[in-house]
């Protein structure tokens, strides 16, 4: 007689956040002033040269986007943790925005010094990159839409117009290998890298 062990049972529940497991993003993007402002990201994907982004409307990078179009998407591996979270409190708005305000959020006008990471020059876009992320993607904004009913944050399409990537994580040159890509994620508020792998997807090229 085979015995079924029957499936989990689930729950219905009512998250207040759904970051359930997405790569950190530190998005530079030009001010007025010419000096470079970093934002934290936690909602991004990517589809061919596409990259979809969810950022919030009240700070600094989603105003530099909207009136510069340009942007580095840079990735940081696990190992750079720490200096995304002294990021991760403050904002290059000033006044720092209400909201942000009442969350702790302070204002920063010197992202780079505040977590010790160094900027490198860009050679399609205006904002600088950020030297320590193994992949550095320069990027255009293609389209910006804040949903109906949700006007506190918008979704940004980008495309990708050049990548970056250090040595260390390249396989016959071209190729990322994912045996030596460790992105930091964003899983639930906290921090992780990756695990061992599993496998691989038949279309895996390497």
């Amino acid at each position: 007689m085979n015995i079924i062990n029957p499936l989990p049972a689930s729950e219905v529940i009512t998250p207040s956040i759904l970051y359930y497991g997405t790569p950190v993003l530190l998005m530079t993007t030009r001010n007025e002033c010419g000096c470079d402002n970093i934002s934290p990201l936690s909602s991004s994907w990517a589809l061919g040269d596409r990259i979809v982004l969810g950022i919030g409307t009240a700070g600094k990078g989603y105003e530099n986007l909207t009136r510069e179009r340009q942007c580095v998407l840079n990735l940081p591996d696990a190992g750079l943790w720490q200096q995304v979270e002294q990021l991760a409190p403050t904002t290059g708005k000033d006044p720092v925005p209400e909201s942000k305000r009442l969350l702790g959020f302070v204002y920063e006008p010197d992202k780079f010094g505040r977590c010790g990471l160094s900027a490198a020059p860009s050679e399609l876009v205006k904002p600088a990159r950020i030297a320590e992320c193994p992949l550095q993607i320069e990027a255009a904004v293609c389209h910006i839409r804040i949903p109906e009913g949700s006007p506190h944050f918008a979704i940004v399409e980008t495309q990708a117009l050049r990548v970056h990537a250090h040595p260390g994580i390249l396989r016959e040159g071209r190729h990322i290998d994912p045996a030596k890509w460790n992105p930091l994620i964003y899983n639930f508020r906290h921090y992780f890298g990756l695990g061992t792998e599993l496998g691989r997807t038949f279309r895996a090229e390497t």
